[in-house]
């Protein structure tokens, strides 16, 4: 009989791609996939370094494992397994530890592996880690996540991710097309271009040789030589997003007029203490050009509360600034503090329930936002792609420009992009 495997994702969508990677070498290599409910030989865990919870959430779902499935193997990777590997390995139940070099590496591991193996650790410094595996998630989606780029060379005061990833390296124009080709080969209408920092696109080695290229002349290949009907930006930093880019978007066919785009404060003081390289000045320019020339565009930002130094008057500051801007929605996150970084350095510290009720004030004006943004829109006509999942009797889709749209189910507009009345 095969062996069964199991993975999940704990984070980002690009950590959603790597686990789907994942599950296809392991699938490749014999093994036979399962629901992460279902009881499995092996369970992966992808995990994250951005929730502030991660060690209780990897902790969690070990001992459920153990409950269902006291003679499986469990396996822990991703950020948080680089990070704090010795602390994962430590956890009752996790027999083997793959750090960033070797998550893609899983299925050599494993024929090595037994029950009796407890903590293994198979890591490395993270200044050792340079290369670059393409990833997406084939099959799992209408929309397609595919990885381009990793790693980070900036260092804002708050993030692990640099120590977590390693410097920034990205796929080859080449072989992005490529992987472009397979996802339209498997049926999706849509590709999600994601990264760390993916407009940092361009750097890093293939083969020895360095990458003469950058995220521009991606989208400006994508466009013209690949066959996939939609693309999504994930996120780009705004000292990256040029106004070439935003004007070549304002005129593609395959670029989704949907940006996002994180600002993390509105409070210059705050941007210099997150070690941001930007001021709030140049972020509205990006939104005010990107509304000047799509007016109907979607755009999206992250904002971090109660980061050290944020005294009551700068977060009124940012607040009032980001309820000015033209944007559509916030993903508001509250600071948590992270070893081994700067600001842990930077004082007053907010109390937890200045952060809580700050987070509270943003979602609230984030909400008000996406109402505002989608009765904009409420009569339009636009071109939709719906969801396969039947949810309840019901389907998902989004807009060209995200505004999502639940109608009943119907399996003839499953993965179909269709003229639809908002």
């Amino acid at each position: 009989m095969k062996k069964t495997v199991a993975l999940h994702t704990l984070g980002c969508k690009l950590n959603y791609s790597e686990t789907t990677a994942m599950a296809r070498m392991l699938e490749n290599d014999g093994f036979e996939k399962r629901d992460f409910d279902e009881v499995a030989d092996l369970y992966v865990i992808n995990t994250c370094s951005v929730t502030d919870n991660a060690d209780k959430e990897c902790r969690q779902l070990v001992r459920r494992i153990q409950r269902k499935a006291p003679e499986a193997m469990v396996v822990i990777t991703g950020c948080y397994a680089q990070l704090k590997p010795k602390e994962i390995a430590a956890i009752p139940g996790v027999n083997l530890v793959l750090g960033a070099a070797e998550k893609f590496n899983i299925a050599s591991h494993l024929k090595e592996l037994t029950k009796n193996d407890a903590g293994k650790i198979c890591s490395c410094d993270i200044e050792d880690v340079n290369i670059f595996t393409a990833s997406y998630s084939l099959k799992e989606r209408t929309r397609i996540f595919l990885k381009v780029q990793d790693g980070c060379d900036y260092n804002c005061s708050f993030c692990t991710i640099p120590m977590a990833r390693g410097k920034s390296r990205s796929d080859s124009i080449e072989n992005v097309l490529k992987n472009v080709e397979e996802i339209v080969a498997g049926g999706a209408k849509e590709i999600v271009l994601t990264g760390i920092n993916l407009g940092d696109f361009g750097k890093g080695y293939t083969g020895g040789k360095k990458h003469e290229e950058d995220f521009f002349e991606l989208m400006k290949v994508l466009e013209t030589e690949s066959q996939i009907e939609r693309i999504r930006i994930s996120s780009i930093e705004p000292n990256l997003l040029n106004n070439e880019m935003i004007e070549f978007v304002s005129n593609s066919k395959k670029f989704m007029p949907h940006f996002h785009v994180p600002l993390q404060s509105g409070s210059n003081k705050t941007l210099a203490n997150m070690r941001r390289r930007y001021k709030r000045e140049l972020y509205a320019e990006k939104v005010g050009l990107i509304k000047l020339l799509m007016p109907h565009a979607c755009i999206g930002a992250d904002v971090i509360v109660g980061f050290p130094g944020e005294l009551d008057e700068d977060f009124q500051e940012s607040a009032e600034f980001i309820s000015a801007l033209d944007v559509s929605y916030l993903h508001v996150f509250t600071y948590s503090e992270r070893d081994d970084t700067h600001a842990l350095t930077i004082n007053p510290i907010v109390p937890i329930q200045v952060r809580n009720e700050r987070n509270k004030i943003l979602r609230n004006i984030s909400y008000q936002k996406m109402q505002n943004f989608t009765n904009l829109h409420i009569g339009e006509t636009r071109k939709v792609l719906f969801e396969g999942a039947n949810k309840n009797g019901m389907m998902e889709g989004y807009t060209d420009n995200y505004i999502k749209i639940t109608v009943p189910y119907s399996d003839s507009l499953e993965n179909k992009i269709t003229d639809w009345v908002i």
